[in-house]
C-alpha cells in the first residue's frame, strides 16, 4: 500500500527512537557550543545583533570589495543579481558615518539601511518571548486535546526536537537568526503538531490493529507533508534564482524543519505511542 513501505512491527519502541534521540543530543550539542561564542542559540544576524547593510551595483569581485573596505568590520558579501549585499558589524557613530561618505563616494547609486545595537537587542527579546509563548501555547492546547500525559509529552518532544535540530543545522549552514527565520521558527511548530496531532488521534481514537493504524497515519500525513515539501522547494528554487535573500533563507529552514519532523513524528512519536499502547494505555 503506498509508495513506501511503513511496516514498523518488527521494531520495538527503544529501535525506534534511539537514532533521532541521539540526532537530538548531537544537535543541543551544537546550539550550547554555539551559545558560548555569541550568547544566542542560533547566530543572530543584522536584524538582531544590529550593524550596517548595503546594496551596490558592482562587477567587482569579493576579494576587491573586502580590500576597498579593509578598514571597517564587513562581515558578509552576497551576490544579488547584478548587486552585492554587505552585511557590516556594529560601529560607533564616526566609523558608521565614515563608512556612509565612502560608500557615497565610491557608489552613489547604493542604499544603506542601519539598525543600531540596541534595537537589535530590542528585537531580539521580542523574537524569544514570541517563540516562547509559541511553544508554552502549543503545549497547552495539546494537554488540553489529549488529556492523557505520555501522548501529549510526545507531541511536544517531538515539536521540541524539530526545533532543536532545525537550530543546529542553521549553525552549521551558516543561516543567522533574523526576523524572517524567526517566523519560519514559529510556522515549525504549527507544520510539527499537526503531524503529530493526526499520528495521535489515529492510533487513540480509532478501532483496530496499531500497526494498521501506523501506517494508515503514515500514509496520509507523509502525503501531507509532500505537498508541503514540494510547495518549499519550489519557493527555495525560485527565490534561488531570483536572489531574494529573505526568502531563501525561510524556505531553507522550513525545508530542514519539515525533513527532521518526518523523523521525530514518525519515530520518536511513534516509538512512544507504540510504548504506551503495549503497556495498555489509551483503552
Amino acid at each position: 500500500m503506498g509508495l513506501i513501505n511503513y511496516n514498523i512491527e518488527k521494531y520495538t519502541p527503544k529501535q525506534l527512537v534511539v537514532i533521532p534521540l541521539v540526532l537530538l543530543v548531537i544537535s543541543v550539542v551544537f546550539i550550547a557550543l554555539n551559545m558560548m561564542t555569541t550568547g544566542m542559540p542560533v547566530t543572530p544576524g543584522l536584524d538582531f545583533s544590529g550593524g550596517t547593510a548595503v546594496t551596490i551595483r558592482t562587477t567587482e569581485t569579493h576579494e576587491q570589495l573586502q580590500t576597498v573596505f579593509a578598514d571597517y568590520p564587513l562581515a558578509e558579501i552576497s551576490d544579488m543579481n547584478d548587486a552585492k549585499f554587505l552585511k557590516f558589524g556594529t560601529m560607533d557613530d564616526a566609523k558608521s558615518r565614515s563608512l556612509a561618505a565612502l560608500v557615497s563616494q565610491k557608489y552613489p547609486d547604493a542604499s544603506i539601511n542601519q539598525i543600531s545595537e540596541t534595537f537589535g537587542k530590542t528585537l531580539q527579546y521580542q523574537a524569544f518571548i514570541a517563540l516562547i509563548f509559541s511553544f508554552i501555547g502549543m503545549a497547552i492546547v495539546v494537554f488540553i486535546s489529549f488529556r492523557t500525559f505520555v501522548p501529549s509529552v510526545a507531541v511536544v518532544l517531538s515539536a521540541f526536537a524539530d526545533m532543536v535540530m532545525t537550530a543546529a543545522v542553521m549553525n552549521v549552514l551558516g543561516i543567522t537568526l533574523t526576523l524572517g527565520t524567526t517566523a519560519a521558527l514559529l510556522m515549525l511548530i504549527g507544520y510539527s503538531v499537526d503531524s503529530d496531532i493526526l499520528l495521535t488521534n489515529r492510533v487513540l481514537k480509532r478501532q483496530g490493529k496499531l500497526n494498521d493504524k501506523l501506517t494508515g497515519a503514515f500514509h496520509t500525513g507523509i502525503i501531507m507533508t509532500s505537498t508541503t515539501l514540494a510547495a518549499i522547494s519550489v519557493l527555495f528554487i525560485v527565490s534561488w534564482i531570483g536572489s531574494i535573500q529573505i526568502l531563501i533563507e525561510i524556505s531553507a529552514v522550513l525545508l530542514i524543519g519539515l525533513v527532521a519532523d518526518i523523523m521525530n513524528t514518525w519515530l520518536t512519536n511513534v516509538g512512544i505511542l507504540k510504548w504506551y499502547v503495549l503497556k495498555g494505555g489509551g483503552k
